[in-house]
């Protein structure tokens, strides 16, 4: 039987793959045997392209501020261009967080949450799309969260930007999957990242959060890898539309 988890020679996209759940997942496509782009706002993009070079995996990185829309595009054409014009796989992981009481969040800090959490997912996807309609087949994969289900607090634009995360997803996939693109989105549980550090300073929060959770601990970049290789391969292919927690079982209890 052919495996259909087999990756080799495919050619993918990871944003936010400098380090957390992005470089994670950038990991398991590169271990999984892809040629991988990653696409980073600071110098460290290189530096985690190194490490996994160094491994002999392939990977490579392009450095963008993903906030401004025109640097979505040059990203996007410059990892094209590493990757020899071709493209398989998509992943947007790229993310940022903001915490405020909602009626004194700060409208420039709304914009660049939206920009980069929501519109730069659009721009990834479409550009992805086009590319991989040409094929009649890809795989892209948007990074939801447990925010995308419920509301949460002190993050009404990271709330915003997670569930129309969601509802994209579901738009593209209704408009592409019968063009041979499967649209996914992962919805992470709580993690072990840096964009959580401000919620891992709040004890008593802390305690709620680890009183619900089943499966007794946090979720680590590792945790990504076993789905994103799912997602990416052709044992995914009747999968369509789906967002998937990946959460410990938090979303259950």
């Amino acid at each position: 039987m052919r495996n259909l988890f087999d990756l080799k020679g495919k050619k993918a996209i990871v944003t936010g793959g400098t380090k957390g759940l992005g470089y994670g997942m950038a990991e398991a496509l590169a271990e999984a045997g892809c040629d991988v782009v990653i696409i980073g706002s600071s110098d460290g993009v290189y530096e985690s392209a190194k490490n996994l070079a160094d491994r002999g995996l392939s990977c490579k990185g392009v450095k963008a501020n993903l906030i401004e829309r025109e640097e979505n595009y040059r990203a996007f054409n410059e990892a094209l261009e590493l990757l020899g014009g071709d493209l398989d796989i998509m992943a947007t992981a790229a993310g940022i967080q903001r915490r405020h009481p909602a009626e004194e969040f700060p409208m420039d800090e709304w914009d660049e949450v939206i920009n980069i959490n929501l519109n730069s997912v659009w721009i990834m996807c479409q550009e992805a799309g086009k590319i991989m309609i040409k094929k009649n087949k890809g795989k892209i994969i948007n990074v939801a969260s447990m925010i995308s289900f419920f509301g949460g607090q002190t993050i009404p634009a990271y709330a915003a930007s997670k569930g129309g995360v969601v509802q994209l997803t579901k738009a593209l996939s209704n408009d592409w999957a019968g063009k041979g693109i499967n649209v996914n989105a992962i919805a992470p549980g709580y993690m072990k990242t840096d964009l959580n550090t401000a919620l891992v300073a709040n004890e008593e929060r802390m305690a709620q959060i680890n009183a619900r959770i089943p499966a007794g601990r946090w979720g680590t970049p590792d945790d990504m890898k076993g789905i994103t290789v799912f997602l990416a391969s052709d044992a995914s292919d009747y999968v369509c539309g789906a967002v998937i927690p990946v959460d410990g079982g938090y979303l259950v209890k």
